[in-house]
């Protein structure tokens, strides 16, 4: 994982935000997706996790490990994630126990013509029908928890391009595929 909490050493007059500051900037915006206030914020301090809707301030496509593994060229970890960070550039959660992966996108992803009717195996795109159980803001240790912050938001609004969500698929699918033939020869 990339070390989001690094010290950083900024420019005279630049404003920087400590990685607290935006973590709770994104919670807070994050949780007006919450059909109940005060239960999403019990819920995240009791459990790390509580249910969102989709489709208001955000959408989620929701993406096998799979796929993402085959992206990225590896299961490990730490490379997973500085990948998702280097080539999609926003929030990414994943949960372990379904080996599924959740990319946050503008709320207006699902009215795209490559998201509707979504065909594509082990992909899923969740738009306003739609409720998602989202890990706290940093909450983000693999090893610690079943759901986490593969690539934690950086503020609120911080989300990935639909566009270079569906080339990561893409990709994804076709690496996948290709060492699928390979193991058959």
């Amino acid at each position: 994982m990339s070390d989001a909490r690094a010290p950083v050493e900024p420019s005279p007059g630049v404003l920087v935000h400590s990685a607290r500051d935006r973590e709770s900037a994104s919670a807070h915006w994050l949780l007006s997706a919450a059909p109940a206030l005060k239960e999403a914020r019990r819920e995240w301090a009791e459990n790390g996790i509580t249910v969102l809707r989709c489709g208001g301030i955000f959408t989620a496509i929701r993406i096998s490990a799979g796929i993402m593994h085959a992206a990225a060229g590896t299961e490990d970890p730490v490379a997973v994630s500085d990948y998702l960070a280097r080539v999609l550039r926003g929030p990414v959660f994943a949960d372990q126990t379904s080996r599924r992966f959740y990319v946050l996108v503008p709320a207006s992803t699902s009215k795209l013509p490559v998201w509707k009717g979504n065909t594509v195996p082990d992909v899923e795109c969740l738009g306003g029908s739609s409720f998602l159980g989202v890990p706290r803001p940093g909450r983000d240790d693999p090893c610690e928890t079943r759901c986490h912050w593969v690539v934690p938001m950086d503020g609120p609004g911080d989300l990935c391009s639909p566009h270079a969500v569906r080339q990561l698929i893409d990709y994804g699918r076709f690496k996948r595929a290709a060492v699928e033939r390979a193991d058959d020869e």
